[in-house]
């Protein structure tokens, strides 16, 4: 897993509308990237939901919020038609960036899925702080409060 003080890996994925997303599109920003098992399912709708609420908080605050998954584009477009998310889903379909980071896996019902991390970006590009397996519960209220504080420093 990768950790505060390196630097986020490099990526290019397409989001829900199929516009490829670039680290460097983010370059002078706070970025927060969370990743998250799949689509659809109860905590990855929650995180989503979350997010949208909340995004003009984060918008003011000058941090960008982008989700990852396995999921294509298609199941991405679909996840948010359906709840009205605001924010981007990435699809790193290949598994490229979540390897990169290192994000573990956790065993479900049979079923092996990516675990739900969070890694706040700096403006340099740089990991400022990671969160392993989130609660999806409220976490969006702790990265801004987090964030924030990293900001003032």
């Amino acid at each position: 897993m990768l950790e505060a003080g390196q630097p986020f890996p490099n990526f290019s994925l397409p989001n829900q509308d199929g516009k490829t997303v670039n680290l460097s599109d983010f370059a002078g920003k706070w970025l927060v990237v969370y990743f998250y098992p799949k689509d659809d399912t109860p905590g990855c709708t929650i995180q989503g939901q979350s997010f949208t609420a909340t995004r003009s908080d984060f918008d003011a605050a000058g941090i960008s919020i982008l989700g990852v998954s396995q999921d294509d584009v298609a199941s991405h477009k679909s996840f948010c038609n359906k709840f009205g998310f605001t924010i981007d889903l990435v699809a790193d379909t290949n598994a490229e960036l979540l390897k990169a980071c290192g994000i573990g896996q956790s065993e479900y019902k049979g079923t092996m899925y990516w675990d739900r991390t969070s890694f706040v970006v700096g403006p340099d590009s740089v990991i400022r702080k990671v969160y392993e397996k989130v609660n999806p519960q409220g976490h969006e209220k702790v990265l801004l409060e987090d964030i924030t504080k990293m900001q003032a420093q």
